[in-house]
């Protein structure tokens, strides 16, 4: 594409050089410009971009897009704006030929529940008969190809290239997990979301967000701009009232609003439930009419899942019979309250709950099903907020019978400080540390390998316990110092199963 065709996009540029190159990609990464291509420099919360200026134009670069006052050889064109990241989205949903025309896009966000909802509303989709693809956590996935996601929510370019892929393939209708990062780093700002739905807020990411209320800000954005109509159809904020946060966002969108929860008489809501190891049923109850549900998802905590997914569902013009068919067909999240079935028939639960809300949902969830003990396993990150690690420890102890302390994804923090952050909520909880190869009740282990953890907890285990192997999830590797390693949480538990 022709350099003036592109800047078309943006506005308020100042341009030095030739504004007739022919542009054959864009980069935010020096390491992977391609000749004649055109970095962006973005100011990183690590790196700032423009210091890899002369190694993108070594790499063939014939453009770059800047905040700062530069001189470069003439051959090379240099746009400079104020805002290097804002305008990225811009030159990216032009380059790649404004992908989101023919499609419904609807984002997800909220601190717990996203994946789970994002492969809802995917399999309700489906049963409509709708081309869908999905942009999350686990992967990115569309018309068969899979693809493990390293974030999120990808950067803005990423997105567009993305969605430009599934455009091609006739998909119609892509979900997104909208992570507050993304939205606060503008990643989503051109995303023509006809459709967004708020799942909670509780305590997360505080160590890039200010506090609570900055963190709700940040998310707090995707409603305040989504516009009353997209594409030619009424968009729509799908919100859990449930939520001390929920009547606020209702006041910051201009879109038409579904509301739903257990707790009032809202749009969309569930009667009848009943839960146990086999899954969920209930009386889905909306605007459009009741139906009964049955999933094989564990825990009252999906009702709101389902809850917030038939809302999009709904928005997006998918029928209550639909509806009904995606909640059954979906047999498993990865990750996400999974059951990991052993030839020794014990019952192991590996969840991603990795935050102090998320760790509570999933304990107060299993216990009713519950015979004997639950034997929690879990750590927390390093490198990431560290005042939660108390919450956990603490929530750990006083809902569990036996704690194993262990590490998650220590990155260049030490695990045994990390684990003595989490060891001080668990001795408030009441519990004290375990003396002898048998724990008894009310008491901790500390174990820093986490393989060694899980060993210990199916060991010590029988039929009748609950195993919950919390915080990593779908997620199969270990990050240790600098080191990534393959690590899977699942594969860990058989093996533990297969050496009894």
């Amino acid at each position: 594409m022709r350099l003036s065709h592109l800047l078309e996009a943006i506005k308020g540029y100042k341009l030095a050089g030739n504004p007739d190159s022919d542009i054959t990609g864009l980069s935010y990464d020096s390491r992977k410009i391609k000749s004649g291509g055109l970095f962006v420099a973005i100011k990183g919360n690590a790196l700032d971009g423009h210091l890899f200026i002369q190694t993108a134009i070594d790499n063939g670069a014939k453009a770059v897009l800047v905040e700062n006052d530069i001189s470069l050889p003439p051959e090379i064109a240099v746009i400079k704006v104020s805002d290097t990241r804002r305008e990225l989205s811009r030159l990216a949903e032009r380059f790649y030929g404004y992908p989101f025309r023919d499609m419904d896009a609807t984002g997800v966000t909220g601190t717990s529940g996203k994946t789970t909802v994002t492969y809802m509303i995917e399999s309700m989709l489906s049963a409509a008969g709708k081309k869908t693809g999905v942009i999350g956590t686990v992967n990115t996935r569309f018309m068969g190809r899979v693809t493990p996601s390293s974030v999120t929510t990808p950067e803005s370019l990423d997105l567009m290239c993305i969605a430009r892929e599934m455009a091609n393939e006739g998909v119609t209708n892509i979900v997104l997990e909208a992570s507050s990062h993304a939205i606060h780093q503008k990643r989503t700002i051109d995303l023509p979301f006809r459709v967004a739905v708020f799942t909670n807020l509780s305590r997360d990411h505080l160590d890039y967000h200010d506090s609570l209320d900055s963190y709700f800000e940040a998310k707090s954005e995707l409603f305040r701009n989504l516009p009353v109509m997209v594409n030619g159809k009424k968009s729509c904020a799908v919100i859990n009232m449930d939520d001390p946060r929920g009547k606020e966002l209702c006041g910051l969108t201009k879109a038409s609003v579904l509301t739903y929860g257990l707790n009032g008489n809202w749009d969309i809501r569930a009667e009848n439930i009943k839960a146990d190891l086999n899954g969920l049923s209930a009386e889905l109850i909306s605007p459009y009419g009741n139906t009964a549900i049955k999933s094989p998802l564990l825990g009252e905590v999906n009702i709101y899942n389902i809850l917030a997914a038939s809302g999009a569902a709904l928005a997006s013009g998918v029928t209550l019979d639909e509806i009904k068919k995606g909640i059954a067909n979906l047999g498993r999240v990865p990750g996400r309250l999974e059951r990991v079935p052993n030839r020794a028939a014990l019952s192991i639960i590996v969840d991603y709950s990795h935050k102090p809300d998320a760790l509570s949902k999933v304990l107060n969830n299993l216990r009713p099903f519950v015979k004997k003990r639950v034997i929690t396993v879990f750590g927390c990150g390093g490198d990431r907020d560290r005042g939660k690690r108390y919450d956990m420890g603490l929530i750990a102890g006083k809902n569990s019978d036996i704690v194993i302390i262990t590490s998650d994804n220590p990155r260049t923090e030490e695990p045994e400080f990390i684990i003595s952050q989490i060891e001080k909520g668990v001795l408030d909880s009441g519990m004290k540390r375990a003396q002898g190869p048998q724990p008894e009740n009310n008491t901790y282990l500390i174990d820093a390998d986490r393989g060694s953890a899980i060993r210990r907890a199916v060991s010590i285990a029988d039929k009748e316990d609950t195993i919950l192997i919390a915080g990593k999830g779908h997620e199969d590797y270990q990050i240790t110092g600098q080191t990534k390693r393959h690590f899977d949480d699942r594969e860990e538990a058989l093996k533990a199963v297969d050496a009894l």
